[in-house]
């Protein structure tokens, strides 16, 4: 017997292409224009949201029957603050320089529109296993999405990639540097994402007849 049927597979294997939440539903383009200069940070970026996302989404589902309608804002808010506090605890104690160079984008999870997304159309209204999957599911297209942004934005921005030499030494001129080449600034600065997501974005619909006729 297979460990997900087809609709459990779906919760996960739909983000990642055809309901993308940064290419299909335009969600979280705030982070992808901020961290996802270098590769480093945006790897950082998708794992902390995948934490909060999977976990977060199962804790929702296990309240949705006594959280009062009035307040289920405020008690998503809450569990995605505790979620987000446990990150950037774990990131100060295990990778402090990384924690600084995402310093407040950490905190931005919190009103992240993915997760609070996730909460209010799927965990409130599904069981725990279905809810942690959808969650995976979209945290793993998200963080798709910010890893090849930031392959790119780091590669051709400072011809690294994790801060290792890719194309050589910029300033001994060796390796491609030799031939001329010079490395873009433009990719390092927010605007290159948004160009970097709209390319994306382009070759996945070129791809994918229906979602051309959809939008």
């Amino acid at each position: 017997m297979a460990l997900l049927s087809k609709k459990d597979a779906n919760l996960i294997l739909d983000p990642l292409a055809d309901n993308n939440p940064i290419t299909i539903q335009v969600l979280g383009i705030c982070s992808a224009l901020a961290i996802t200069a270098e590769l480093k940070a945006s790897i950082v970026m998708a794992i902390s949201v995948i934490f909060v996302l999977g976990v977060g989404n199962v804790v929702i589902s296990l309240m949705r029957n006594i959280i009062p309608s009035k307040i289920r804002i405020i008690v998503q808010l809450i569990v995605v603050a505790t979620l987000v506090i446990i990150v950037d605890q774990v990131l100060k104690a295990f990778a402090y320089e990384l924690s600084k160079t995402l310093s407040v984008f950490v905190g931005l999870i919190i009103t992240n529109c993915i997760i609070m997304g996730r909460f209010e159309a799927f965990a409130l209204g599904n069981g725990p296993w279905k809810s942690f999957l959808d969650g995976i599911g979209n945290a793993l297209g998200y963080g798709v999405i910010l890893i090849i942004v930031g392959f790119f934005r780091e590669l051709f921005g400072t011809g690294t990639l994790l801060g290792y030499p890719v194309f050589g030494d910029p300033i001994a001129k060796t390796g491609l540097y030799a031939t001329g080449y010079e490395n873009n600034g433009f990719m390092i600065i927010p605007p290159a994402a948004l160009i970097v997501v709209g390319i994306i974005i382009w070759v996945q619909r070129s791809r994918n007849k229906a979602l051309i006729e959809e939008a």
